[in-house]
């Protein structure tokens, strides 16, 4: 059986070789590792071995283990469905959120963001795929959520994260990540420098298309007992 340490290390090559095919940066592209579902003795392995960011769906789990590891130094990622009754806890517990897209959630969160706290980062969630179950804002609707969110000082704006349908073929894969990167690139907006895409299937052709941050789950923890 394949312990975690020995998925980590599989997974750091993956990303540190992809930099390297794509002529990217060594180190330009951070491992965001989706601990959702998992215990908290899981976080604290990879942490030993020198992760320090994990993401969380599911807001009363993630501060259970927060309790339960508060004397390490994580930087936690709220990547979860943002729900109006949980924004209090989210703003108040989380470094990062990544599922932003609609103006509503994101004006809760600043209202709620402690001050003794710094501002809360934000990506914005883009339905890239058009898929209607997914969430998501629209490319068409991305510019002007953007600009609305600036105006909020305790968010800062720092990117976009998408989940594109599944495809096969390293060039298929690449292809949604691009029309999002251009997009971006339209905004013409400072200090935008995060790109939240890529997951354990895909993660060679979203770092090929400028990925900053990949957010693996099932390559690192092995596959979630769902029902």
């Amino acid at each position: 059986m394949t312990s975690l340490t020995d998925r980590f290390k599989q997974v750091y090559s993956r990303i540190r070789e992809a930099e390297q095919a794509s002529a990217r940066k060594p180190g330009a592209v951070q491992l965001l590792a989706v601990s959702k579902t998992k215990p908290a003795s899981d976080i604290a392995v990879l942490y030993r071995l020198g992760l320090r960011h994990f993401a969380e769906s599911y807001v009363q789990e993630a501060l259970d283990k927060q309790r339960q590891l508060a004397h390490y130094n994580i930087t936690w990622h709220f990547i979860g469905p943002v729900q109006s009754n949980k924004t209090r806890l989210i703003a108040g517990h989380f470094s990062w959120v990544h599922s932003i897209d609609r103006f509503k959630i994101a004006r809760r969160l600043h209202q709620q963001r402690p001050d003794f706290l710094p501002p809360l980062n934000i990506c914005l969630q883009v339905n890239i795929s058009d898929e209607t179950s997914k969430s998501g804002v629209s490319l068409g609707d991305l510019p002007q959520l953007a600009e609305h969110i600036t105006s909020l000082h305790r968010l800062r704006l720092r990117g976009v994260m998408a989940i594109p349908a599944p495809l096969t073929g390293l060039q298929q894969q690449r292809q949604p990540y691009r029309r999002l990167v251009e997009a971006v690139a339209a905004l013409q907006m400072t200090g935008l420098d995060t790109f939240s895409f890529g997951m354990s299937g895909d993660l060679e052709a979203a770092i090929a298309e400028g990925a900053t941050l990949v957010r693996i789950g099932s390559a690192l923890f092995g596959k979630r007992p769902y029902p």
